[in-house]
């Protein structure tokens, strides 16, 4: 039998009218904020359960944001798995003021020019907004003192702050945490020196690169220390974080455990055909200038790398930039954690396929049968957390094989703490450590600024 065309009209109204309501009663509603870094889309990668489809986005308007709305329009089109985000979209120059007067959301998304993103976290907490942003939330000392403000008003009004920390969901860094949890098979954590480090964290970027299967195109600003910040402010954040939350789990890190030791920083050289190929533009903007010699090159403080002393502990990060990986290679990093009866090490190299690996590395001064059993004990237990994870021996040490099922890659981690970060929401806060131990981070990370610029 067909209907009238009156009665699907109404039936076809009344389901539009359902829906706009369940959007409307979604109980988290995102405000995505002047996005100018490609991790802004990245959060809207996939959909994500109590999120509403409809986004606004507040910008000024230019090609920070046209490459925004092209990176979320491609996931909306794509052939598997599509997402179906509704985007409304607000420019001008007073764009900041608008939307703090309208509010359309509960949760602010930053990604993008970390000169002004501190000064959008204070204001978005002031007009008692909750903020997801990406890192760095302050790229120098006076940033510091403005996040600390945004952390204390957060705190008055019940709002939720946090920095988005990927790092913490990539599979061989939470089983390195994991292992380095059975005292049998890793000891107690060494203490190491200044020149041999108990912990190492290093990481290897690139200024070219794939993203979503696509080259990625940069903005201009990317390049210049005084709006995206140096190397020892930027991707070190997860690795102190990483630091921080593997050394000393679920404890709150306080000033006096921190002790900073050394801290450098060092340039790595843009030609303007490199620039070219990753900015789609060709000559410098006045602002990076002054970091071009005469020769047609750009130098840059890209590169960045401290020793400190947590709690005692030893511990050293190094970031380095280079313009692009070689064949066949992508970004690396190379973690040490060194116990009293083992060392965890992920290795991201030639013999990895460039893809991490953990190993467990056993120390040749143990009683190598009880420890062996302590590993098998211990392999069983995680792997009742993590089905599937097997421990196999390997030249001396065990290398730690993982399902490919665990490898979502750093593309989709933004979506998972997007979803943890509304966990928080639900649940009505994060763990007593988490603020503490950010704020402890950036402080961390602001003495190794500071003691850089002297040292060099």
């Amino acid at each position: 039998m067909t209907l009238p065309k009156s009665i699907l009209a109404a039936a076809c109204s009344a389901l539009s009218l359902a829906s706009s309501h369940a959007e409307s009663q979604a109980p988290f509603r995102l405000i995505t904020l002047d996005p100018g870094h490609f991790h802004a889309a990245l959060v809207q990668k996939r959909m994500i359960p109590g999120i509403s489809p409809e986004v606004h986005i507040y910008a000024p308007g230019g090609p920070d944001l046209d490459l925004h709305l092209e990176r979320v329009r491609a996931f909306n089109s794509r052939a598997e798995d599509p997402t179906s985000w509704d985007l409304k979209i607000h420019t001008g120059p007073d764009f900041l003021k608008k939307m703090l007067a309208e509010k359309p959301g509960n949760v602010v998304v930053l990604a993008g020019n970390n000169r002004d993103k501190t000064r959008y976290i204070l204001a978005s907490v002031k007009a008692g907004l909750n903020v997801l942003a990406d890192k760095p939330m302050a790229i120098d000392p006076a940033g510091l003192k403005m996040l600390e403000d945004a952390y204390r008003i957060a705190r008055k009004k019940n709002l939720l702050l946090l920095d988005i920390m990927t790092e913490r969901f990539e599979i061989t860094t939470m089983l390195q945490k994991e292992f380095s949890r059975h005292p049998e098979v890793f000891g107690e954590l060494d203490k190491g020196t200044p020149d041999n480090p108990a912990v190492t964290k290093e990481s290897v970027h690139h200024f070219s690169k794939l993203v979503n299967s696509q080259p990625l195109q940069r903005p201009p600003w990317f390049f210049d220390p005084a709006q995206q910040g140096e190397a020892i402010v930027d991707v070190t954040t997860h690795l102190v974080d990483l630091v921080q939350w593997e050394c000393f789990p679920d404890q709150i890190i306080k000033p006096g455990d921190v002790k900073m030791l050394s801290a450098k920083n060092w340039k790595t050289e843009i030609t303007k055909e490199q620039f070219q190929k990753v900015t789609k533009l060709d000559a410098w903007p006045d602002y990076l200038k002054p970091m071009a010699g005469s020769d047609g090159v750009l130098r840059i403080p890209a590169n960045g790398a401290f020793t400190y002393a947590l709690r005692g502990v030893h511990a050293r990060v190094s970031v380095r930039w280079n313009f692009e990986a070689p064949p066949g290679t992508a970004d690396t990093h190379d973690s040490l954690m060194r116990g009293t009866k083992c060392s965890l090490h992920i290795r991201q190299g030639r013999e990895q396929g460039y893809k991490p690996v953990l190993y467990i590395e056993p120390r040749a001064d143990g009683d190598a049968n009880s420890w062996k059993a302590a590993l098998e004990r211990a392999s069983a237990e995680i792997a009742g957390q993590y089905p599937g994870v097997v421990v196999k021996p390997l030249d001396g040490r065990y290398e730690v094989v993982v399902p490919d099922s665990y490898k979502t890659g750093h593309e989709a981690h933004f979506a998972q703490v997007a979803e943890r970060f509304l966990g928080f929401l639900k649940d009505g806060g994060t763990p007593a450590w988490e603020v503490p131990n950010t704020l402890a981070k950036y402080r961390t990370i602001m003495e190794a600024y500071k003691m850089s610029r002297h040292s060099n």
